[in-house]
């Protein structure tokens, strides 16, 4: 059942953030599939890899296999075969209408422990260029409890052809928790121009642009901004590969952390036998939590594979002082 519902005039600015948690615990009592699958993520095994400042983690999670290993070249790009279309959805599955255009679902197959996908009621591509402003809305309104997600259509998103972010429980995400060490020692290059901050973080296994700012309409500017530089240096005809991370702080900031990519998948995600690790990074990996669906890449990856993947994945050092070049001539004088 898809509810639509919207807060009243005297409703808290944690409104949405609260009535997406009661959705998710309705569902866990009324849908035996979601709750079964929440129950196997409490005994998830976890490892963690030390890199001195910073840790990585990496989670078991078999029920991720079909995410991590989707063909993009085979997939359907109808509505009648889409997973996120209402149409399609399981029987099963409730929602809520958010501002009209999009729904918020519990993700039947988490990574979190409250974990969601919310997708646009239209079949409409992956594309955050023209929804960023979405996600700083939703940001917002479910920032009390959530950090919200966006994995571009060849960078880890499990339906590409539904424009949809997801949302889990803040703070869960290693590199959410390491963002004054990310400033003080993994950004060297940094522009704080009026109303917003931006930091260019380096040799931290992966290059990433980091905003921050309490003006909405800034962060829009400052976002496109980097995708006309990116534009130039990526395919014409297709969006930029980019994850982003985006989370809403007490005081009134948001925190955007954009991930370039320069490819989908990595070697290691073709090869056959011993040397396969079929691991296919998303937001949730490039924060810090690599999802290994199969057991034995969970017990086999170690310090060097983690390093290996991340280079591949994201931009060359080249690559991103061209973006920091173009970036800096926009805000510095």
């Amino acid at each position: 059942m898809i509810i639509e519902e919207k807060p009243g005039k005297n409703q808290n600015v944690g409104w949405w953030a609260a009535r997406s948690k009661q959705l998710l615990d309705d569902q866990k009592s009324s849908w035996q599939f979601l709750q079964q699958n929440y129950l196997k993520l409490e005994n998830a095994n976890i490892r963690e890899f030390d890199f001195d400042d910073f840790k990585i983690k990496v989670q078991h999670n078999s029920e991720r296999i079909k995410s991590a290993s989707i063909d993009l070249g085979k997939e359907a790009i109808n509505s009648q075969d889409c997973p996120l279309c209402i149409d399609n959805l399981p029987k099963e599955q409730d929602g809520l209408i958010y501002n009209k255009n999009y729904i918020i679902l519990s993700n039947p197959y988490p990574i979190f422990e409250e974990h969601f996908t919310i997708s646009k009621r239209k079949h409409k591509p992956q594309n955050i260029i023209g929804n960023f402003i979405d996600l700083l809305n939703l940001t917002k309104d479910l920032g009390s409890y959530y950090t919200l997600l966006y994995n571009g259509p060849r960078c880890g998103s499990s339906a590409p052809n539904h424009m949809h972010f997801q949302a889990g429980l803040k703070s869960k995400l290693p590199i959410e928790n390491e963002i004054e060490i990310i400033k003080s020692k993994f950004s060297k290059f940094s522009i704080h121009h009026e109303k917003i901050e931006i930091r260019f973080i380096e040799n931290y296994l992966r290059y990433a642009i980091y905003f921050e700012s309490s003006n909405k309409g800034e962060l829009i500017y400052a976002f496109k901004t980097f995708i006309k530089a990116f534009k130039r240096i990526s395919r014409p005809d297709e969006e930029p590969m980019i994850n982003i991370i985006s989370k809403f702080s007490e005081d009134g900031k948001w925190s955007v952390i954009i991930f370039p990519r320069a490819r989908h998948r990595p070697t290691q995600f073709f090869e056959e036998g011993d040397k396969k690790l079929l691991i296919s990074p998303a937001a949730v990996d490039l924060g810090g939590l690599i999802i290994a669906p199969r057991e034995e890449d969970f017990n086999k990856i170690n310090n060097s594979d983690i390093k290996n993947i991340f280079r591949q994945v994201t931009l060359t050092k080249e690559y991103f002082e061209y973006l920091k070049k173009k970036i800096g001539e926009v805000y510095i004088n």
